[in-house]
């Protein structure tokens, strides 16, 4: 019996450590847009140690790369990401339309708008500025040749259609002819639409193709930071769009993982002021104060508008100019026929 009880022991120590070994083995997936790659390979090894030291658990966080809308519709699919952190609102509700996936009140589950960090749309011009590209109605002209990626699979594409909106709007005092007419213009000069944001950026970069890259401010400084000042130079806008990068956890993957707990706090963790300072250094645009003053200097002033504020709620966005035969797909038409 006393042998009995020793191997008894010996098991429950065994099932103790595999028991510990499955926690330290869990892993969440972080499905994200296109060009976040670096920023996360930043942040996640810290917010490991920071789970490490709040919980004792070892956590593993993959990551899964794209464009925003082709990520949503993966997961839609059966990609089983625990997070999403987008670059587009839409995208994260149509988990809940389609799918049931996410909370209907997902916004409202973490601050800002569930938006931890922010940006706009710039322009990335080769050194020296060759074509004097300074805001949005040289890109119209036709000697300037653009890139970014295709709106109906980026976020980031979104974005910069509803920034060069904006301005037309803002130019023309609402004359919709007017407007679409120039956000045609800016179609039609586009030399390659890549699905996602990083293809746009090594079709500009690597293959250089087209004048001026059209993607978040974020992204052309750290095009430039990579690549070289004395390669590249960053236009900024005076107007641009106020592009929030929306969050959510997979309710229905998290729950059926059991990682509810470390994905929730993976997403509040975006908003800690270390990851503020990691996302600032990265060229994003921040909420924390104290990140905002120490990266003031890399922020040009300028007017940020709201998508909502001209084009009134993101459904309508949608069903208007992004649904097939809206008039994304108008002005598509007519810049193929400039």
């Amino acid at each position: 019996m006393a042998v009995n009880g020793f191997v008894k022991t010996i098991l429950a120590s065994v099932g103790l450590s595999l028991a510990f070994s499955a926690m330290a083995a869990q892993e969440i997936l972080n499905a994200s847009y296109d060009v976040s790659r670096e920023l996360f390979v930043a942040i996640n090894p810290k917010f490991q140690s920071y789970w490490k030291e709040k919980t004792g658990e070892d956590i593993s966080i993959q990551q899964s790369h794209a464009g925003s809308s082709a990520q949503a519709a993966a997961i839609l699919q059966g990609l089983k990401a625990d997070v999403v952190t987008f670059n587009q609102s839409t995208d994260i509700d149509v988990l809940h339309q389609k799918g049931k996936l996410v909370s209907p009140e997902w916004r409202k589950k973490f601050p800002n708008n569930a938006s931890p960090f922010y940006s706009t749309t710039a322009f990335l011009v080769r050194k020296g500025n060759p074509k004097n590209i300074k805001d949005w109605n040289d890109l119209v002209r036709a000697d300037v040749k653009l890139v970014f990626p295709n709106p109906k699979t980026s976020g980031n594409a979104r974005y910069t259609y509803l920034a060069a909106w904006i301005y037309a709007h803002n130019a023309f005092n609402g004359d919709e002819k007017k407007i679409k007419d120039f956000v045609s213009k800016i179609l039609g000069n586009v030399v390659v639409f890549d699905t996602g944001g990083r293809g746009a950026t090594t079709s500009f970069v690597d293959r250089a193709q087209g004048d001026v890259l059209l993607t978040f401010e974020s992204e052309v400084n750290l095009i430039r930071k990579e690549y070289g000042s004395d390669k590249y130079d960053v236009v900024v806008p005076k107007i641009g769009v106020l592009a929030e990068f929306p969050v959510a956890v997979v309710e229905s993957v998290v729950k059926e993982k059991g990682t509810e707990k470390v994905a929730t706090g993976y997403l509040n963790y975006l908003y800690s002021p270390a990851a503020q300072d990691i996302l600032a250094s990265y060229f994003y645009r921040v909420h924390d104060e104290k990140a905002k003053t120490a990266y003031a200097q890399q922020f040009p002033e300028l007017k940020l508008v709201s998508v909502e504020s001209v084009f009134g709620s993101w459904k309508d966005v949608n069903d208007k100019h992004f649904a097939t035969a809206g008039i994304l797909d108008q002005l598509l038409r007519q810049a193929k026929k400039q």
